[in-house]
Order: C-alpha cells, then sequence, then structure tokens
C-alpha cells in the first residue's frame, strides 16, 4: 500500500456530515429491511420473531461497524471507498439469503456475515502497521475471529441448533463491543482510544432510522397495491402514513436534534455515542415491527383481529417508544413522562384492541402518538431547557 498508514485516518476539520458514498451505502438496507418484515409476515410466531430478532442483530452490527469505520477511517480514501463497496455488495447478498437464512442459504447468510467483519479488520491491521491503532483493529479481528466459529457452526447446525450457536456468536460479537474488545497481550481497548466525530456519528443514526421509516412506506404502498384500492384498505394505508409521519416527528423532535451537540459536549463521548447507537436498535426494530402491522391491517381492515396482529401493531409503538426512553435517559439523563406515559397507555389498549378490527385498533395506535406529539407541542415545553436537555 502507497503512502503512510495515517493517511487512511479522518483529518482534523474535514467535513463532518456523511458521504454520498455512505448514503449509497444505506441503500441496501432498504431491501435488507424489506426482506426482514417480509419474512416476519410470513412466520409470525413466537419462534419467527426470535430468528427475525437474530437476523436484526446481524445486520445491526454489519452497519454499525461499517458506520465507525467512516467515522475513524476516511471515506475519501480509495482503499476506504473500495472497503465500503465490498460490504455493501456482501449486505446487499445477505439480504438476498435472508429469507431462507435458516433454512437453504443459511451458510450464504453467516459466511458473508464473517467475511466481511473479518475481511475488513485484516486489511486494516496490514494497513496500520507500525500505527498505533493498529491494536484496536487487532482487538477487533481477535473477536470477530472468535464469534466466527459458532456463525459457521449454526450453518451447518438442524434447526434450533442453529438458532441457538447464533444466538451464541451474537452474544459474543455485542458482548464484546459492550466491554471493548479485552483481548490477550493487548488488554482492553482504552475509553478514548480515537476521537469520535460526533456530528457524522449523530447524522448516521438519523439517517439509519429514515431508512427504516422509508421500509414501513414501502410495505404499506406494496400492500395497498397488491390488495386494491377498496375504501377500508385505502382508510388502513392513510392510518399508516400518518403513524410513520408521527414516529418520525417523535423522533426528530428533540432529541435527534441536538444528539450532535449533545456527544460533542460529553465528558465521555465515546461512551455516549455507544449508548445512543444500542438505544437506536429498539428503535429500528420497532420501526420493522410496526411494517409488519401495517401490512396486517391493510390486508384485513375488517372483521375478526388476530392475536398476533395486535401484537405488532401495538409491539412496533411501544418498542419504538421504549428505545426513545432508554436514548433520552442514557444520552441527556433523564426519562420523557410523555414517551413512558405513551408506552403504558398503549400496554392498556393492547387487550381492548382484541374486541376491535384490525383497522379501529390500528387507530388507536395512531391516536396515542398524536397525544405525544400534542404533548411535545405544549406552550413553554421546552423553556429554560439547556440545548442537551431532551424533549
Amino acid at each position: 500500500m502507497r503512502g503512510k498508514p495515517g493517511d487512511l485516518l479522518r483529518k482534523p476539520g474535514e467535513a463532518q456530515q456523511a458521504t454520498f458514498l455512505e448514503l449509497f451505502f444505506d441503500l441496501v438496507f432498504v431491501l435488507a429491511l424489506n426482506q426482514l418484515s417480509l419474512a416476519l409476515v410470513e412466520h409470525l410466531t413466537w419462534g419467527g420473531a426470535a430468528q427475525a430478532l437474530l437476523l436484526l442483530l446481524a445486520l445491526w452490527w454489519v452497519w454499525t461497524n461499517t458506520a465507525w469505520t467512516t467515522d475513524l477511517y476516511d471515506p475519501q480514501q480509495p482503499a476506504v471507498q473500495l472497503l465500503v463497496i465490498a460490504t455493501m455488495l456482501g449486505t446487499f447478498l445477505m439480504a438476498v439469503a435472508l429469507p431462507d437464512a435458516f433454512g437453504r442459504t443459511s451458510l450464504v447468510f453467516a459466511g458473508l456475515y464473517v467475511a466481511m467483519h473479518v475481511g475488513r479488520h485484516l486489511f486494516f491491521v496490514l494497513a496500520l502497521r507500525g500505527h498505533p491503532l493498529q491494536q484496536r483493529t487487532a482487538r477487533l479481528l481477535f473477536w470477530f475471529g472468535l464469534s466466527a466459529a459458532p456463525w459457521i457452526a449454526g450453518a451447518f447446525a438442524p434447526g434450533a441448533a442453529r438458532a441457538a450457536l447464533w444466538a451464541v456468536a451474537v452474544s459474543i460479537d455485542y458482548l464484546a463491543g459492550a466491554i471493548r474488545y479485552p483481548t490477550p497481550r493487548l488488554g482492553r481497548a482504552p475509553a478514548r482510544e480515537w476521537p469520535i466525530v460526533a456530528e457524522h456519528l449523530a447524522e448516521r443514526y438519523r439517517l439509519m432510522f429514515i431508512i427504516a421509516l422509508g421500509e414501513l412506506v414501502i410495505v404499506a404502498g406494496q400492500t395497498l397495491h397488491s390488495s386494491g384500492f377498496a375504501p377500508d384498505r385505502t382508510a388502513a394505508a392513510v392510518v399508516s402514513f400518518a403513524t410513520t409521519v408521527l414516529l418520525w416527528r417523535i423522533y426528530i423532535y428533540r432529541a435527534a436534534e441536538v444528539l450532535p451537540a449533545v456527544i460533542a459536549m460529553a465528558a465521555d463521548p465515546d461512551r455516549l455515542a455507544r449508548w445512543a447507537l444500542f438505544a437506536h436498535l429498539p428503535m429500528v426494530a420497532g420501526v420493522v415491527v410496526t411494517a409488519v402491522g401495517v401490512e396486517s391491517v391493510i390486508a384485513h381492515p375488517s372483521g375478526h383481529t388476530e392475536p398476533a396482529w395486535i401484537a405488532v401493531m401495538y409491539g412496533g409503538p411501544a418498542l419504538f417508544l421504549a428505545g426513545l426512553v432508554l436514548f433520552g435517559f442514557e444520552v441527556f439523563g433523564r426519562i420523557s413522562g410523555d414517551r413512558l406515559i405513551g408506552l403504558f397507555v398503549l400496554a392498556a389498549l393492547a387487550p381492548v384492541a382484541f374486541l376491535l378490527p384490525p383497522l379501529l385498533a390500528a387507530l388507536a395506535v395512531t391516536a396515542v402518538l398524536v397525544g405525544i406529539v400534542l404533548a411535545d407541542a405544549r406552550p413553554g415545553r421546552h423553556r429554560g431547557r439547556r440545548p442537551g436537555q431532551p424533549a
């Protein structure tokens, strides 16, 4: 490789916004999340939900590691660009394999996951020879190599054994990140190994959430198209669109708006950025589950409401709100009462919703979200708050 190892790193003073390459990379996650929601629609059981969670965790860790890679390394460098494009291709193939990941394409899904993570960090171990950050990527390579064994073994295992092995593999990946990759001879990664780019990471989190909302719009449009423009189904699609807008409004206002400043001003910005990352996971998961509920209510707006439909119609927004409560607590040090009340109201309404047709049950969820938005808009709601305080 030509040049010095340090040439791959971001330079102080460079633009902090996400690059066009990163936005291009995000496009494959529209497909991935769409495939995930469709797979959950086809297997709307507890077992299907557990499998969907494992697949989402794998996809999220691919996206997360890529976002942190482009935060540390300069995405304008040709080598970094090729690495992102290679990861994009791998994610695309993972998304195609996703519907049958617990069947005939298990080795494709697991093999691509392992190859992307191990390949990325092997490249940086070689490229950063003599640079202090070589130890950082060596730690990550060690742990991804460790989780590779249950990932690949699971691809060959039958049924429940595959799910168990993949659960072990995912646990290794996430736990290693949470405890900062303690590695033999290298120790644990320092709390502030390298400065993070707060505005860039915050923008990446926000863009990923918007990508998830885009998946919700796609599912609603596809289901309405295949079901026809009957009045009740069109009304269900309008309610679903309103729910999408409300989720966006609740997320953006106000916590997401001030996230870059809060991370930048934090005493430990690295820890705060990691917590923001983990808090976004249930929010994105909630949108994916909401998309499954949207498909159910548009396809079946009238008649008896199935328990599984209630679970996704109410569970999706509840997951989103739970993630937002965690986000506010960990990032801003306090819990938003409006979001917490919304969670309790959804839990109280869910048993009653069994008595309602699907369209009315979905409309009740929308009404709860409207209540949260109206609470946010109260006059003087944020008077006297510092910029870093949450809604």
